[in-house]
């Protein structure tokens, strides 16, 4: 990776053919948008100058909402500094939002029961319309949190998880997860692994912490240009490059080529108003 090039992380919607992209670069300015795999379109949104904790971020089952963790250091309001906030993705105009006491605790995600709810009222907004939608639940500080709410499981070889060390910083760089190719019985899957996972948005991973490869049987294929990789719902293989680039690839593992692309490295910031929908659930 270059030094220009974005870190790059996405979440997918679970019902839906939408992820949000959560890009970091330059240094202490964060960038959310929308990437819709269906039509092959990204929709760019909220700049924002901020730290966007990655893994403890959400994306609703249906793609239209946003649950960030936010540190921003500039912040104006009563909440303070740190923050949980809800919002219509492409941006990040809080809906509803709850303050937090700062960034060693935990973000919340959306579950399809609405009987799970473990927030409280929030501190700015309102939280009803979510509340009809979906439940909310208070995500734990373990590794590839994101990715094990979309198919992902530990291999065999990871360490096992202990109570001892909950936001798993002992184990957190030997954890591998994998998730099988829809379709193929198991047989093709995504590994990914190391980079101490749970805190990936805090160090490093971008550089190579976090790694990738595909496994068809007994042949494994890294892929050493991506810095984050999952399966649509086809078995197409989305990822984001290294060097800052959006990818569908298809194929067969070892053979997939490049369907469609769109290069965000060249994005600089651009904070401006959200529209008026940003304000509406």
């Amino acid at each position: 990776m270059t030094d220009s090039a974005p870190r790059l992380f996405c979440v997918p919607a679970s019902r839906a053919p939408v992820l949000a992209v959560i890009r970091r670069g330059p240094s202490d300015w964060s960038h959310l948008g929308a990437w819709d795999s269906a039509r092959n379109a990204y929709t760019p949104g909220a700049w924002i100058r901020a730290h966007l904790y990655a893994q403890r971020c959400d994306l609703s089952p249906d793609g239209r909402w946003f649950a960030s963790f936010t540190l921003k250091p500039s912040a104006r309001w009563d909440l303070g500094a740190t923050y949980v906030a809800i919002s219509r993705l492409p941006w990040l105009t809080a809906l509803a939002a709850w303050s937090t006491c700062g960034t060693w605790t935990r973000g919340i995600h959306f579950v399809e029961d609405r009987e799970v709810w473990q927030v409280g009222e929030p501190e700015e907004g309102d939280i009803a319309p979510c509340r009809r939608a979906f439940g909310l639940a208070v995500t734990r500080p373990a590794s590839f949190q994101v990715e094990r709410r979309r198919g992902w499981t530990e291999t065999a070889d990871s360490p096992p998880f202990t109570a001892a060390d909950p936001w798993e910083i002992q184990r957190g760089d030997r954890v591998r997860v994998a998730k099988p190719r829809p379709g193929s019985g198991g047989a093709t899957r995504l590994v990914a692994g190391g980079g101490f996972a749970a805190f990936r948005e805090s160090r490093e991973w971008w550089e190579g912490a976090i790694a990738y490869a595909l496994v068809d049987g007994d042949a494994t294929v890294p892929l050493e240009d991506v810095q984050w990789a999952d399966w649509d719902a086809t078995g197409r293989l989305l990822v984001a490059t290294r060097d800052g680039r959006l990818q569908v690839r298809e194929g067969a593992a070892g053979r997939f080529a490049v369907a469609w692309e769109i290069d965000l490295a060249p994005l600089r910031p651009e904070p401006t108003a959200p529209p008026a929908e940003a304000q509406q659930w």
